[in-house]
């Protein structure tokens, strides 16, 4: 099993260790701990058999509670 660091983690993803926390937190991805008690998180499950360009990653903010059916709107296209 090949595993990534949070930080390592968040570089590939393109998004902060903060969101990993909150993906977590949310079920959207899983971690395993080390016997030192170290965050880890595996490849496979985070791109499964995707390689190369096969591999997509989406992330979309709001910035303002207003803007949160424009958010709901994009995800639906």
């Amino acid at each position: 099993m090949s595993s990534l660091s949070p930080p390592e983690t968040a570089e590939l993803l393109g998004v902060t260790v903060k969101t990993l926390d909150l993906w977590e937190a949310d079920g959207k991805i899983k971690s395993t701990r080390t016997v030192g008690g170290h965050c880890r998180y595996d490849i496979a499950d985070l791109i499964g058999n995707k390689t190369g360009s096969e591999l997509t990653v989406g992330y979309a903010r709001v910035s303002s509670h207003d803007q949160k059916d424009d958010l709901k709107r994009q995800v639906l296209a």
